[in-house]
Formats: C-alpha cells, structure tokens, sequence
C-alpha cells in the first residue's frame, strides 16, 4: 500500500494519490509492514508517531518525494510581535498550544548535567537560528556577548519567557531587528518522528528534513529523548535527512523508560551515579536488550547540525548499528547546556557498533564512546576541530574536547584509518583499544586515569548479555602503523578543558611505565599446578595491563614508547597540515609522507591484535570473521609496501578526504 501526504492538499483526504492526506500522522497511524508514505514537499508542523512497525523482510518507509522538500518541525510561527523599548519585543502564546508539555516551564536537567538548572527546552529562533535565553531580564536588555558562545557576536539576540496565568509572555532583544519582518518561530513540540509506544521496528525515515524540537535531556540512565529515533526497538533506518536544532539531541537511539531507575541520583540522591548506570545495564535485560529484539540501525548519508547536547546519542538501544557517511557538526556551540553527556555522538554500550566514514567537526567533542564500546569500531572518519576555540571562555558545567573519547571500556575497542586533527586525538580512559593506520594530530589525555574504582560490565561475545564486571586496569593496547604529529607547541599555555601540562606532548610515551607481553605475563605462574592466588591478587587488580607498539611514525617531536623497537622518530620534521574546503568539498594537503616514504611495515590483521583481556574476545568483525587493514582511508588497497597513517601513498590524497 502506498499512502500519501501532502500539506499543500486543499482538504483532508484518504490518502490515495488524487486524495493525499495532509498530516503524516495520518499516515502513520494506519501504515502497517511493507507499506510506503510519500510526503511531498511542505512544512509539517506535527507530532509523528508511527503506530506499527514494519518488518525485517517488509519495512515501513517514509519518503520524501523531493529530497529534504519535506519538513517535520516541533516549532510555529510567533508573530504580533510589540515593541516594549529599543530592541526589547513581546508576543504572548495561550498555553494551550502545548498541550500537556510546556518546554518554556520545563528545565534541561537530570543525571550527568553540570550546568546551573536555568535553561528550559524551549527556543526563540529568527530566520532558522536559535537565540540565546537570558536569565534575567537585565541580561536580556543589556544584550552582551555570552562568552563562552563559539559565536560571541550571535549570542546578542536573546529571549526569555515568563508565565502570566495561563499564557507564556516572551521577551526578546532582536538588536536593530524588526520581528515582524522576520521569520520567528518557537518550539511546540517535544519530538518530531517518535514513536509513543517501544518495539516499533523497521522503520526507514528517508529524505526529511527534520528541526526545531524541545527535547529533554538524555543521560544514559533516563528515558533517551531525541528529535527522531526508533525508541527501543531493531532495524530502523534513518538516511538522507538534514537533522538541526534540537534542544538537546537530533537521534536518540537510546535507552527504554524505566521509571524506577528514571534520572535516579537527580530524584533520589542515593545510590552512585556508576551504580545506577550498572543497575540500567542489568534491567535492561528486562526490558528485551537482546540482539534479537533492540538495535541494528543504520544511520547514514544525514546532516546533523547544530543540536546543543549531542547530535546522535544512544544507551545499550544502539546495539550492532552502523553509523556513515553522516556530517556531524556545531553541537554544543552555544555552550548554554553543560554536563557529561554532549558530544557530536555519544553512545553507552556501543557493542558491535561500526562509526565509518564520517565528516565530525566543530563540536565540543566528536565521539565519545562510554563504557561498554565492545566490539566497537571507529574507521575511515575526518575529525577536525572538536575543540573550543581560544576566545571561548570556560563554560559552567563543560568537559574536555577531543576527537574520540573511549571510557572505561573492556575493549576490544578498534580506530582505525581515521584523520583525528584536533587538539586531542583520543581520551584514553580506558583499556583494551586498538589504533592502526591513523593519523593524529593530538595528544591522548587521561592516560592511566579517569576511571575511578568503576566496575563496569563487559559482555557475551556478540551479545548483549552480561557476562562480568571489573574496574579499568589500563593498558592492553595495541599502536600499530600509526602516524603521530605534534600538531601544537608543548608548551602553549594550559587551557581549562584543555590537555593538562603533562599531556601536551603527542605519541605513545605516556605508556613508558606500562610492561611489555613479555613482562606482564612473566608475573604469572602458568607452569605451577596450585598457584598462590594471594600471590597473584596484586597483578588482577594493581597493575596495569601489558601494551604493543610497533611500526608507528613520530613526527615534529612526538614521541614513542620506550619499548617500540621498530619505529620511526623525526623531531625535526617540518610538517603541513591544512584542511582546504573547495566547492562543497575538503581536501588535505600536507607534506607528511616526504617524510614516512622510506619506512615501511608489515600487514595487520586480527591475529597480529589478538584478544581483549577482559571478555576475551578477538579484534574482529561482528560477524566473528578476522580483519585484515588491507585498505586505507580511501578504500585503496594495500600492497606489500605499507605505509604508516591512513594512505596507501601520495596520490591518494588527490581526492578529497570529504
């Protein structure tokens, strides 16, 4: 059955071609497995909630009949607009429009948010921007620069909405701005394509545009909010959107409601934050985390943009999914959010999750992987500018930047292929991570630390369930065929959310106290019959795990760890590095390979990286098939020459790297 949907139909109809319907959500409500609903360009300004889900040889499919001509928006049109005194403007909204959800008295808060609870889930935008929201009204008439904005001279235009019974009144300094000659809009709505109900599976949303939601914020041990997303449920995919300007978050491929473990440290404030975050993994088993019944999305070929707490999130209901060919960037560029859950993509329990082939930039983080990044994969991606700029001031409540952040994790956690340019590469609260064939140009921070006495949860090889738990030892890493730049002076001044004073030299040196296989596995006693378990008990839980390093680059006074015998080390080199955009598209020209031409190693593979100590499962495909890196950035095959870094050789970056 084809149905279809056209806001621009003079009437309701049934939905036949001569007799379309003019909301999705009719549509939605009777489209049942293997049926298509083609929207035609409009704006629709509605709630979407699929009310079946399709199935895995039959999906439901929503299409865009004009590519991005349709939009799904949580937001209407504000006007009579009244001027109050020089920029200051007013307009009042009966508070019935939002039904039993009003985003202008809802705070963002909950677990993991740092920031002072002065924000709500509501936005003001003009001409398709979100304006700042003032706290009070002489911040909003004094109009100043925010200063921890990206964009200072933006964070000028700001709003602020009071309740007068049962109206909500808006304020706002448009500058020299008439709003009435503008395009004002407020979010309405909480979501844009959502199902109410979990289980909803095989689902293609294809084509949309998608913005302007008052999202909540989803930390991993709370309902997941999102602008769209499957919620709780297997096989959906989301492709070809342009996904922007969610309060928090576009996708959500999260975590189910539970309500006795909802935001638990905000409403009951006793057990640990980490204990309800192993209380949430255990649970989920309840709720259906199985392979068989939650995950395996795919999300690709989408614009996220301009979201202020992630661009993509998802605890545990992110499972076996591929995430590529995605353009991720300015998330969290207003730095009006602050807390522990903001990154372009943020995902708990990313299990057999693949991250290929993406363009991630200028966000405060790029991809940070938290706990349970088993079987994780993170290939062939450019990462640039995942940093906050040097006139930013600190934000209350913000975290580091870095490209990549894994934490504590049991592995077996694999980057590789990747163009990390930022100030920080990777985040290395963790263990059991490999990286091969990359080409960085940070430094790693929280080497050995950030964990804590956390025990967290590694699982059934491919699965879901749960099959042990440990606190993070550090080290069972892997550095193989690796370009490491210094990218920065090491000894430009501390920033705050920047690398410490210790971690502003780039390489694999930070492991010089981390024994070799060699070492760590002499400390055993693999040839006694009844070895002395308290002997031993200092070695599980006190020392760190053993480290490999072997044909990596170091460049421009990177270093190497001390037990890395095959190497290459250029202090001197005068490297170029520059990220060109031209026509749409990003080129990079640099010199790096004059100086790496000469050295060469040999073919990695899953043999070479071997097994994660903790589940004891291989660096592998999730089908358990061995890799072989046998193709660069570029998906360029490698020959017996191979070089360290991303690119089989300098012909190569020729073609754009986006």
């Amino acid at each position: 059955m084809i149905y279809h949907v056209n806001q621009s139909a003079p009437r309701d109809g049934d939905g036949s071609k001569g007799r379309p319907f003019r909301h999705i959500g009719d549509a939605a409500l009777l489209a049942k497995a293997g049926d298509e609903i083609l929207v035609y360009p409009g704006i629709y300004r509605e709630y979407v909630s699929p009310k079946n889900g399709g199935d895995e040889c039959a999906p439901i499919v929503y299409r865009s009949v004009a590519p991005l001509g349709a939009v799904i928006t949580g937001a209407e049109i504000l006007s009579d607009w009244k001027k109050v005194d020089h920029n200051l403007w007013t307009a009042r909204v009966d508070n019935g429009i939002f039904g039993n959800y009003n985003p202008y008295t809802t705070e963002v808060f909950g677990d993991w948010y740092f920031a002072p609870s002065v924000r709500h889930t509501g936005c003001v935008y003009m001409n398709d921007r979100a304006l700042y929201e003032a706290e009070t009204m002489e911040e909003l008439i004094a109009g100043a620069p925010y200063a921890p904005s990206w964009e200072p001279e933006y964070s000028i235009y700001k709003w602020l909405a009071v309740q007068d019974g049962n109206e909500t009144v808006f304020y706002a300094n448009f500058q020299d701005q008439d709003p009435n000659q503008q395009k004002i809009e407020i979010n309405v709505r909480r979501r844009c394509f959502f199902p109410e109900e979990t289980g909803r599976g095989y689902i293609t949303l294809s084509g949309f545009k998608i913005e302007k939601a008052a999202t909540t914020w989803a930390p991993p041990a709370a309902f997941q909010d999102g602008m769209v997303g499957p919620h709780w449920s297997k096989g959906w995919i989301i492709e070809d959107c342009d996904i922007s300007n969610s309060k928090c978050c576009g996708i959500s491929l999260g975590k189910y409601y539970d309500p006795e473990n909802d935001h638990y440290f905000t409403t009951k404030h006793l057990k640990s934050p980490t204990q309800m975050e192993r209380d949430a993994v255990c649970r989920g088993q309840y709720h259906g985390w199985l392979k068989e019944k939650v995950g395996s999305h795919i999300v690709r070929r989408c614009h996220i943009h301009h979201c202020e707490q992630t661009g993509i999130v998802g605890r545990m209901g992110a499972v076996f999914s591929l995430i590529e060919h995605n353009q991720i960037h300015h998330i969290n560029n207003m730095q009006e959010l602050g807390g522990a859950e903001i990154s372009g993509i943020k995902l708990h329990a990313a299990i057999d999750v693949t991250i290929r082939r993406n363009h991630i930039h200028h966000s405060t983080m790029g991809v940070w992987l938290d706990w349970e990044a088993q079987g994780a994969r993170v290939s062939q991606n450019l990462m640039h500018h995942n940093e906050r700029p040097a006139f930013c001031a600190w934000a209350p409540g913000g975290m580091g930047s870095q490209d990549i952040f894994v934490e504590v994790g049991h592995g077996p956690t694999l980057i590789d292929n990747n163009i990390l340019l930022s100030q920080v590469s990777l985040n290395f609260a963790t263990e059991s991570v490999a990286l091969v064939h990359n080409l960085m140009m940070g430094t790693f921070v929280n080497v050995g630390g950030g964990t804590g006495l956390r025990y967290t949860p590694y699982h059934i090889r491919h699965r879901t369930e749960v099959a042990g738990f440990m606190t993070i030892l550090h080290g069972d890493n892997r550095f193989y065929n690796n370009i490491f730049v210094q990218g920065r002076p090491a000894d430009e001044p501390v920033k705050e959310g920047g690398p410490r004073e210790n971690e502003r030299v780039a390489g694999t040196w930070f492991f010089d106290e981390y024994p070799t296989y060699d070492e760590w596995i002499s400390w055993f006693d693999l040839d006694v019959a009844r070895p002395n378990m308290g002997k031993l008990a200092e070695y599980h839980e006190r020392r760190h795990l053993p480290v490999w390093a072997e044909g990596n680059a170091y460049l421009s006074g990177a270093k190497a760890w001390k037990h890395e015998k095959r190497c290459l080390i250029n202090e001197n080199a005068k490297i170029k590095m520059e990220l060109i955009e031209k026509d749409g598209a990003y080129y990079l020209r640099t010199n790096v390979l004059d100086y790496i031409a000469d050295f060469k190693n040999g073919m990695i593979h899953s043999d070479i990286l071997g097994n994660a100590f903790q589940p004891d499962q291989r660096f592998e495909n999730p089908d358990g098939t061995p890799i072989q890196f046998n193709q660069d950035y570029f998906g360029n095959t490698r020959g017996i020459d191979i070089l360290p870094g991303p690119f089989t050789d300098a012909d190569a970056l020729e073609n754009a790297v986006w």
